[in-house]
């Protein structure tokens, strides 16, 4: 199972986009990549859910966590290996561990302990200071503050350096730039 939850070794920048639902993370994932002619990688946990939803009409469940995260590598390790310079990760295990402790109060040690393992370069918490947009798959408009706020504590607390994301698109990327010495 190990191999399932390795990041290949690269010498190309990882950078990821964290943060509660409906923050600009994939907006962000895809204008960065653009902007520096490489690749993204998607959140898998959207691909997966959204499937599982479209097929069931079913919320993730408890079962659903290491397919995800295996998924969310997997997918990691395939957009790194055509990544140029820098690679735009739209969350990564990270995610998926603070979800599940908001969902379910706790997380599988696995997850949690590769999660934590990872390297990422530059890590970016997206601030909700944008207009929350429904889908199939969010389900918190009202609970935005307390999520940002679980987010940012979970980071604080494990000790891993982030850069706070706030204002519009073009404030967000220019930030951004500045961070990586664009």
């Amino acid at each position: 199972m190990e191999k399932d939850f390795t990041q290949l070794n690269s010498s190309c920048q990882r950078v990821v986009f964290l943060g509660p639902e409906s923050t600009g993370k994939t907006t962000l994932s895809e204008r960065m990549a653009a902007l520096y002619n490489t690749q993204w990688t998607p959140e898998y946990m959207r691909l997966y859910l959204q499937k599982k939803w479209d097929s069931e009409h079913l919320p993730c469940t408890w079962e659903d966590l290491i397919p995800i995260a295996k998924g969310q590598i997997a997918l990691e390790n395939e957009m790194i290996q055509k990544a140029n310079k820098y690679l735009f990760c739209d969350t990564c295990l990270l995610e998926l561990v603070i979800y599940s402790y908001i969902y379910y109060g706790k997380c599988n040690p696995i997850i949690e302990h590769y999660a934590l393992s990872h390297k990422y370069d530059f890590i970016f918490l997206t601030y909700i200071d944008v207009p929350w947009q429904a889908d199939d798959l969010r389900d918190k408009p009202n609970e935005r503050n307390e999520v940002f706020t679980f987010f940012k504590h979970f980071l604080e607390e494990k000790s891993i350096p982030f850069h706070l994301l706030k204002g519009d698109l073009n404030s967000r990327i220019q930030q951004i730039n500045q961070k990586l010495k664009r």
